[in-house]
């Protein structure tokens, strides 16, 4: 037991959850995967789940790698990363690969990833350190206010055009995070709704000047769709909109279907039929497959282990007397949270599609590897609090052997 304590050191229950979503991941991509190894790979999905094991291994070891730095070090490797972030965005951008009609993936020395996935990271980061640096002053419109709001409004201002999910996300995380570290809640209230009027005139003008509307267009689609879907037509049955090929809401209705034929229980594991119709099963609706194949008791049990992800950062966050290492595990559990119950939203039919995967579950590529570093940061800062508990019980045993 020391042995295991000494190699897998921090929250254990933290230890416990990527445990768990490794678990949940592998079973849930082998069934979600059977159509499309059908078509990539001759009928057999072994081979799909043997890459997504290996990406999977891969994002362990970066939960390993990173939870073994010291937590304090991160404070200059996040500054460091959230420079690199910003021409890495600007590139992406312009330049950046084509993926679903979007300019999200950049290649460098041969690895393609989402160059957002970085940034996400970095922006957390670099703001846990930027709130305790300017702790004293937090109450400042000009020294703490603005120091803060121009990174939030360079990052998600360089993902939003092509990404607006991810952007929106961060940003909303940020927010949770600035208020948490104590910003003045009139500057915050200015801040967002200034942005809400931005946002507007950018998707106003791209709408109605541009003659390439790009993922604006995507967005007002989706966003058309998703209000049209409560109103009722008499004439047609879920199944038989369902049917149509060009029904904008096809993914949300086939989602359903998925989640309503699950029940209780569930149909078993692998047995899972919506996979067939699904686009995308094995990432961004892969919620809907546990929940068909292991029931609304299947789900409850994926959604409690990401509310218990944020309790526990949560209790770091409040009983580590360091600031940084408290909202930097608060910054990033909340991020990887909000984006589950986001991918989980859409699923259920709460929110428009979005193309959010659902954190250490979904099958992806360096994705993994970004949230395992995150899980990582997480349980590094958590070794701290060990530390302090063990200090104050050989403090507690030298006092009673006196």
């Amino acid at each position: 037991m020391k042995l295991f304590n000494k190699i897998f050191q921090g929250d254990r229950v933290i230890w416990m959850i990527v445990a768990m979503l490794t678990l949940v991941s592998l079973l849930a991509v082998y069934s979600a995967t059977a159509t499309y190894a059908n078509v990539k790979y001759g009928g057999s999905n072994t081979h799909a789940l043997l890459r997504h094991a290996v990406t999977l291994a891969l994002g362990l070891v970066a939960v390993y790698a990173s939870h073994r730095l010291k937590y304090t070090y991160y404070s200059k490797l996040f500054q460091i990363a959230f420079w690199v972030s910003i021409p890495l965005l600007a590139y992406t951008l312009f330049r950046g690969a084509d993926y679903n009609d979007a300019k999200r993936v950049v290649e460098i020395f041969g690895i393609s990833f989402q160059s957002s996935d970085f940034a996400k990271i970095a922006l957390m980061g670099y703001l846990a350190r930027e709130l305790t640096i300017r702790q004293d002053e937090i109450k400042s419109f000009k020294s703490a206010f603005i120091p803060l709001m121009l990174p939030v409004l360079v990052i998600v201002g360089l993902i939003f055009p092509e990404n607006f999910s991810t952007a929106g996300i961060l940003f909303a995380s940020c927010m949770v995070l600035l208020f948490v570290g104590r910003i003045n809640m009139k500057y915050l209230a200015i801040f967002l709704a200034g942005a809400l009027v931005i946002m507007s005139i950018y998707i106003i003008i791209v709408l109605n000047v541009a003659e390439d509307k790009g993922r604006t267009g995507v967005w007002v689609q989706r966003i058309e769709s998703f209000v049209e879907k409560f109103k009722k037509d008499e004439d047609k049955s879920v199944e038989d909109i369902a049917r149509e090929e060009n029904a904008e809401d096809f993914q949300a209705i086939q989602s359903k279907i998925a989640i309503a034929g699950g029940g209780l229980l569930g149909k078993a594991p692998g047995r899972s039929t919506q996979r067939n119709y699904l686009p995308h099963p094995y990432s961004d609706f892969i919620f809907a497959i546990i929940v068909e194949e292991y029931g609304l008791l299947g789900g409850a049990f994926v959604v409690l282990l990401y509310l218990i992800l944020l309790y526990r950062a949560i209790r770091i966050m409040v009983t580590i007397p360091q600031s940084f290492g408290g909202f930097v595990a608060f910054g990033l559990a909340f991020m990887l949270v909000m984006q589950a119950m986001v991918n989980m939203g859409v699923a259920t039919g709460i929110f428009p599609v979005t193309g959010q995967p659902l954190p250490f579950v979904s099958m992806g590529g360096t994705s993994l590897l970004f949230t395992g570093c995150a899980f990582g940061i997480i349980l590094s800062v958590s070794k701290e609090i060990d530390k302090i508990n063990e200090r104050k019980n050989e403090l507690t045993t030298t006092e009673s052997d006196n």
